[in-house]
């Protein structure tokens, strides 16, 4: 991996997926939307979640995500003007929405009301270990199947805290 990747597009063309994102990772991209900054994500990541009419545009640029709970884009072009909103998406977007289903692992599909029934039956969840464990194993696939397109293990950590405070 060349992690001092310098030059135009075409002399970067030949960088690996996660090359790129770290390439962008230095640049400073906000959504346009709601000004929030986003994480970049790969373009494999894009084309895996949009719908299949948005392909052709998921093949131009490249991406980033936007995390904003309140902000309806999840994805913006970097240097143009495209932009994919839930309603572009195949798949909900545990960030995005407030009502049940509320994704929270994508590997091994695991939503918010699954840990919330466990914390109502015994006060806690075991489902941040399995995850963890199944993580070990390397059997998860984040970057495929997380609209971040990273591991969701913080997320799902964030959301048992916020879960056991409403109890």
């Amino acid at each position: 991996m060349n992690c001092c990747a310098t030059g135009s597009a075409s002399e970067r063309a030949h960088l690996q997926p996660t090359e790129i994102v770290e390439e962008a990772l230095r640049e400073n991209h906000h959504c346009r939307t709601c000004g929030r900054k986003g994480k970049p994500v790969s373009r494999k990541t894009v084309l895996l979640m949009v719908k299949p009419e948005f392909l052709e545009e998921a093949m131009i640029g490249r991406y980033t995500f936007c995390a904003s709970r309140d902000c309806n884009v999840v994805y913006f072009q970097n240097d143009g003007n495209y932009q994919f909103t839930v309603a572009d998406l195949r798949i909900r977007v545990g960030l995005k929405v407030k009502d049940d289903p509320i994704p929270v692992c994508y590997c091994f599909g695991f939503d918010e009301r699954h840990m919330r029934d466990e914390i109502a039956q015994s006060g806690s969840t075991t489902i941040p270990g399995k995850i963890s464990h199944l993580i070990s194993e390397s059997l998860c696939a984040c970057e495929s199947r997380n609209p971040s397109g990273m591991c969701c293990l913080g997320e799902v950590n964030r959301a048992v805290g916020g879960l056991k405070q409403q109890r």
